[in-house]
């Protein structure tokens, strides 16, 4: 479990301080959750995210354990370091907004006939329950020649997980290289 501590400050000369002793920055919310400014060991907070297997994961904040999802992160422009985290309590039976990772899996056989395999869309948002939230969307791509397209249209969510984007768009494509 990620254990972090709460942020007394949160002036701009606090988060510095906290930031060259190796801590990450983070703000935990939710529908009905009072809002908690915590702060997490940079490290130790990129070794667990690389090694959990679902989307929402169990942090230790002020003695209170929550589970949580990641929902945006913000990145150094010049060094690409992980500078602040926003994280959403994933409350059971509350349905919320959520992005479900796409995997892609096997070969296209277009790519043999010098096509170019895109993934258009990385992520889908959807809305449901944390009970009925997918940990990822695995597509097969081997039937897939130069021209093809994985539409949303194409995919087959759960029951009670709805997506909101146009049905036309485009999650997978392969198309024909100059």
């Amino acid at each position: 479990m990620l254990e972090g501590i709460v942020r007394d400050s949160i002036t701009k000369p606090a988060v510095k301080a906290l930031r060259k002793e190796g801590y990450l920055i983070a703000n935990i919310y939710g529908k009905g959750v009072e809002n908690i400014s915590a702060a997490f060991k940079r490290n130790e907070y990129i070794k667990y995210l690389k090694n959990k297997k679902t989307l929402s994961f169990d942090v230790k904040v002020d003695g209170k354990v929550l589970n949580v999802v990641v929902k945006e992160y913000q990145k150094c422009p010049i060094t690409s370091d992980l500078l602040h985290v926003d994280l959403m309590v994933a409350q059971k039976g509350v349905r919320s907004s959520y992005f479900i990772p796409v995997v892609v899996t096997g070969t296209a056989k277009g790519l043999k006939n010098k096509g170019l395999l895109m993934i258009h869309t990385r992520k889908i948002p959807v809305k449901c329950a944390i009970e009925n939230l997918p940990n990822n969307i695995t597509l097969d791509v081997t039937n897939l020649d130069t021209g093809d397209n994985i539409l949303l249209r194409d995919l087959t969510l759960p029951e009670s997980v709805d997506c909101y984007l146009d049905p036309r768009v485009p999650i997978v494509g392969v198309i024909k290289a100059k």
